[in-house]
């Protein structure tokens, strides 16, 4: 009897802890949300076994798959109560574990909250790059990469805390939301810095923090009236994230029969009438890279799983947008399907797509309400894209100092000719440059004058504006002949060993020097306009009227009913001087205005005469 006991003991305990709940997503909810349905993924050896019940809860749908280790318990939240819940997980009408689970109470206002808009300034960070505010975190037991700023594609130690310890910085610049690159876990050995091939979505990278160190990021920007986007990852994950390695079901991803093909990017095939269908299952269905296994988001267990994560971490920090990585990758129905929850659930919230196309009809097909998508039936509901047209043009045009039918100037002029395309024009995100793309201060070989240029139409055309962290200070990088490391270079001053920083003004501090006269010309031209953007509604909401440029000199004005900003950019290698009589219909009654960049006061009664590679923004009086 005494050699029985101890196996009959032990096999009690197995069967207890066999089927227990090892994960549980999401993991807690909120009371009061718009959608009264809740899906659960509940994850534990063989947990499929068992039959489920939640007192006071009406559980609608219970979802198995092959893989007996996952359950899916959907469950209507109408007036479900703040407090916890019990799930009791049975076998033979008998409980054999019970997890609790917990609803939690909404921020007052959560479901209005305000998204960004062209009344913003967007700053982008790629935070292992910025600033390390917390060096105890730079390397950490539970991912593999560990800190080596030595190499340029290596984690350098930038984290949240390095982003919260310059607010102010920013703030100052001019900007008045930040937009960073992915935070989540990233538990690749290589090359995770990058942070886009994410193994947890519900937990921040510890190299960056933690889910409050996020949470009192934004709580932190609120405070200075800034707000936080965060780059949100719909149409891959990384090979290393918990579910890949034991899939709730095979169509969680897109398979091909050899194991892995790289997408041919070709976009197009999304709306091609003639397109064939292997390609354009080429494109949605093949992978970004060997360590980016590409979403299904035409599986419904999936699709309720990142639609319910992306609005978890909206109501968890407290966010004011997306940006959405590869948006026209994903499966077409299933990521509008995706959006349009979002918005239903915040109908001021916005969400910005990267579209990277070279046409603007092609882009205009993937915003809101398009006439274009109308075409064939489609409707993303994605409030924003990216105008990458007008970032062709902008990185091309200032080294062409003669103008033609098709060059310099007028290659601006022919981007806004295409605007009637768009749906929602003023919802449009307006780059020179990103984490993707060269420098534009290398593309310009750090010409000041062509970045004033190029800068004052971004900053003063209709749409959002973006800047990428560094450009205002000149920072430099070529990714072509050097690589990603070189475009996402440290912003000096970020790391406690840094000798100088660019966080501070030219000159020193009594331990640090700080920008440097060159770097200083930039920050305060970009500090100038930035801050003075802030009030201008002409800017943020007016129409955009433009004049075809003639001498490379491009002529336009932003107006309302109250006010009208007339910017004049001269991409000429020489003075011009400007028939002001052509442009009496932006200048109406005007007789004076002062140029913003220089504070001199300008007589637009008579012809303006605007120097060599410079640009005016007169705020008309």
């Amino acid at each position: 009897m005494k050699s029985i006991l101890p196996m009959l003991f032990f096999g009690l305990l197995v069967s207890l802890t066999y089927g227990q709940i090892e994960k549980i997503e999401p993991p807690f909810w909120w009371s009061g949300m718009q959608s009264n349905e809740l899906q659960l993924l509940c994850y534990g050896k063989e947990i499929s076994k068992y039959e489920t019940e939640i007192d006071g809860i009406t559980i609608t749908d219970i979802t198995k798959t092959e893989n007996p280790n996952y359950v899916f318990i959907t469950i209507n939240t109408k007036d479900v109560p703040v407090g916890m819940i019990t799930i009791n997980f049975k076998e033979n009408g008998n409980t054999v574990f019970s997890q609790s689970y917990e609803f939690k109470t909404r921020r007052e206002g959560s479901a209005q909250r305000k998204g960004f808009d062209s009344s913003d300034v967007m700053y982008l960070i790629m935070p292992d790059r910025f600033a390390n505010g917390d060096t105890t975190n730079d390397s950490h037991k539970d991912t593999v990469e560990k800190e080596d700023r030595s190499n340029p594609g290596g984690r350098h130690g930038g984290d949240i805390q390095g982003v919260i310890d310059h607010l102010d910085y920013l703030k100052d610049l001019g900007a008045t939301a930040i937009w960073s690159t992915p935070l989540l876990e990233d538990n690749e050995p290589t090359y995770s810095y990058h942070t886009y091939a994410q193994s947890d979505l519900y937990k921040i990278d510890p190299r960056y923090g933690t889910n409050e160190d996020y949470k009192k990021l934004a709580s932190e920007m609120h405070k200075q009236d800034m707000k936080l986007i965060m780059d949100y990852v719909t149409n891959h994950w990384g090979s290393k994230h918990w579910m890949i390695k034991d899939l709730p079901t095979k169509e969680w991803i897109h398979q091909w029969p050899e194991g892995f093909r790289r997408s041919n990017y070709r976009m197009t095939t999304q709306f091609d009438i003639n397109a064939a269908a292997i390609d354009a299952k080429g494109c949605m269905d093949g992978w970004f890279d060997t360590t980016m296994p590409d979403m299904n988001q035409s599986n419904p267990l999936l699709l309720n799983y990142i639609t319910q994560n992306a609005i978890w971490w909206i109501e968890y920090a407290d966010l004011d947008g997306f940006r959405v990585d590869t948006y026209s990758y994903n499966d077409k129905e299933g990521i509008a399907k995706w959006t349009k929850a979002i918005m239903d659930e915040y109908p001021n919230f916005n969400i910005v797509g990267e579209v990277w196309m070279h046409d603007q009809a092609q882009m205009a097909y993937w915003q809101k309400d398009s006439k274009i998508g109308a075409i064939d039936g489609f409707n993303s509901y994605l409030p924003s894209v990216m105008d990458f047209t007008l970032h062709d043009a902008v990185t091309i045009m200032f080294n062409e100092e003669s103008s033609s039918w098709d060059k310099g100037m007028i290659r601006a002029y022919d981007n806004f000719t295409n605007d009637f395309l768009y749906p929602d024009i003023n919802n449009i995100l307006l780059f020179v440059g990103n984490h993707d793309t060269n420098r534009i201060n290398e593309i310009y070989q750090s010409d000041i004058n062509k970045y004033k240029m190029a800068m004052t139409l971004i900053f003063t055309t209709r749409g959002i504006p973006q800047i990428y962290y560094g450009d205002e200070i000149g920072m430099l990088g070529n990714r072509d002949k050097k690589g990603d490391g070189d475009i996402r270079r440290d912003f000096p001053g970020g790391w406690p060993d840094d000798k100088r920083s660019a966080f501070l003004a030219e000159g020193s501090s009594d331990t640090l020097i700080g920008r440097t006269k060159d770097e200083e010309a930039f920050h305060a031209f970009t500090k100038k306009v930035l801050n003075w953007r802030k009030s201008s509604n002409a800017v943020h909401n007016g129409k955009l009227l433009q004049y075809i440029p003639f001498n490379n000199v491009y002529v336009y004005f932003r107006y309302t009913e109250k006010e009208s900003v007339m910017v004049i950019i001269n991409n000429n290698s020489e003075n011009q001087e400007l028939d002001i009589t052509r442009f009496k219909e932006g200048l109406k009654n005007f007789k004076s205005g002062k140029d913003i960049i220089t504070d001199h006061t300008i007589d637009v009664s008579k012809n303006i005469v605007i120097p060599a590679r410079t640009s005016m923004i007169i705020s008309l009086q």
